[in-house]
């Protein structure tokens, strides 16, 4: 399958000819040229990055760095305040454990969050709760936006740390963050986001959006799995942050542990590729799933687009079907992978807590399927698509009501 990227066509040879990939919330397939960009750091480029005393090593860390610039790069950052990770989880943990260990002897013991949060925030949330700080968890309304009213009532001057999403990865909704980050910074408190859902799909600025420490993962940009970034300002660098593993020192010592330059220089590659695409993979991927949309509501005017009415991802569309659970509608398309909402509840038989927090009912929950678009998909995919997903929600449909 061919696909345009850009001002050229690549070949995306690990995608099997007769599925379509509508997942790509859950994790984007490495583009080939990451992977082509990853290869010699496997077996020629092999050095430790941390050795300069030879070539090996120098040509690796001069890798690193330039990956390191990449990555500053696509969110408006400098490359100092740039530390690698393992990925978007890693990089909330270590912003939320290691700014709150950082705090154990002041009078900031708040941390101030959304209901809807990936895990990787609400459950290091969850641990400083039982810890004894006072974690408040913002209400959002029904289209799934962020309450500024309940920000302003909850920030305070013993908040620590408010973290929000950009943008959220089951329903797609774009995040008031710079709003919330100005309420944060009026009262001494330091702003976070998790802009793995963000970045490389829209522009993602640190200083539009006014944060002091931002999360990315390369595996949601056409990078690898396994690595990830934290960008953290030189101001809330200095104020402390914690590590939470010890060892060699390397990433300024808050990520020890020898340098995983091919992961690195893939995330590197990504973001690159990410910086000269963003705009025209807007409009593109915007315009198909708007096709995909309108021609679904077409044949079940009863479906329902959650977040619909508000700024959301260009990507990702979260659809509420009548009459059928999300599971039965998904066993029969097997030629399209498409999501029930987080990738990391995946089969859990608890309904999304996204979608609870919005209003919905456990009933409807059950009933919601996320399709999500990617820079590999095409109109032809989303045709297809689009009428396999209404043939077989028409056949449950009709199955259930011959019982």
């Amino acid at each position: 399958m061919k696909v345009r990227s850009g001002t050229k066509y690549y070949r995306n040879k690990n995608q099997m000819a007769d599925l379509i990939y509508l997942d790509n919330n859950a994790t984007t397939p490495c583009d080939p040229r990451v992977v082509e960009a990853m290869l010699p750091y496997f077996s020629e480029i092999y050095g430790n990055p941390a050795n300069g005393l030879h070539r090996q090593g120098r040509m690796a860390a001069k890798a690193v760095d330039e990956a390191r610039e990449q990555v500053a790069n696509l969110i408006g950052a400098r490359a100092s305040e740039i530390t690698f990770t393992g990925g978007a989880t890693e990089s909330d943990n270590l912003t939320i454990l290691g700014l709150a260990r950082s705090a154990n002897n002041t009078n900031r013991r708040k941390i101030v969050t959304s209901a809807i949060e990936h895990k990787a925030i609400l459950e290091p949330c969850h641990k400083l709760s039982q810890a004894g700080f006072e974690v408040v968890f913002l209400p959002v309304d029904l289209n799934g936006v962020t309450s500024l009213d309940a920000a302003r009532e909850a920030i305070d001057d013993q908040t620590l740390l408010v973290s929000l999403q950009a943008a959220n990865n089951e329903i797609g909704v774009i995040q008031p963050v710079q709003q919330i980050a100005e309420l944060a910074h009026s009262h001494g408190a330091w702003m976070h986001c998790d802009a793995a859902q963000a970045v490389g799909k829209i522009p993602t600025l640190v200083d539009q959006l006014d944060v002091d420490l931002l999360s990315i993962s390369a595996h949601k940009l056409y990078g690898p799995k396994g690595v990830g970034a934290l960008y953290i300002r030189t101001r809330a660098r200095r104020s402390g942050l914690e590590p939470l593993t010890y060892g060699g020192g390397q990433e300024g010592g808050l990520r020890p542990g020898t340098s995983n330059v091919p992961a690195i220089i893939g995330l590197g590659k990504a973001c690159l590729l990410a910086q000269e695409t963003i705009p025209e993979e807007i409009d593109r991927i915007a315009l198909l799933r708007d096709q995909l949309e309108t021609q679904l509501q077409q044949n079940i005017p009863s479906l329902r687009v959650n977040g619909q009415s508000v700024p959301r991802l260009p990507n990702t569309s979260n659809l509420l079907f009548p009459d059928v659970e999300a599971d039965a509608l998904l066993l029969n398309l097997p030629e399209i992978m498409l999501g029930t909402g987080s990738a990391c509840t995946s089969g859990a038989m608890e309904p999304s807590h996204v979608l609870q927090a919005m209003g919905l009912s456990r009933l409807e929950a059950h009933r919601v399927v996320r399709a999500s678009l990617g820079r590999f998909t095409t109109e032809t995919e989303i045709l297809k698509a689009a009428n396999q997903i209404y043939s077989g929600w028409d056949f449950v449909r009709k199955s259930m009501s011959d019982r």
